[in-house]
């Protein structure tokens, strides 16, 4: 796949707790463009596994919660 083949965007969001500004929540949206023919379901179980498998949300696990979506196509 080409560098560009895969793009994230990350967001977000804080809260007031305690009259602090928390970060509580974060979204990653993934954009994939699979080359002809490449086996969809390996990205899927991929995507699947994201925040158990992710190093950053396994550090945030409990703390703030980690959401993702994807958009995949082939190109």
């Amino acid at each position: 796949m080409a560098n560009d083949a895969i793009s994230v965007k990350a967001e977000g969001v804080n809260e007031v707790v305690d009259r602090m500004v928390v970060l509580t929540k974060i979204h990653a949206h993934y954009t994939i463009r699979l080359p002809a023919g490449a086996p969809r379901d390996k990205v899927d179980r991929a995507l699947s596994t994201h925040v158990a498998k992710c190093p950053t949300a396994c550090s945030l696990k409990g703390a703030v919660e980690v959401t993702w979506t994807a958009d995949v196509t082939e190109a």
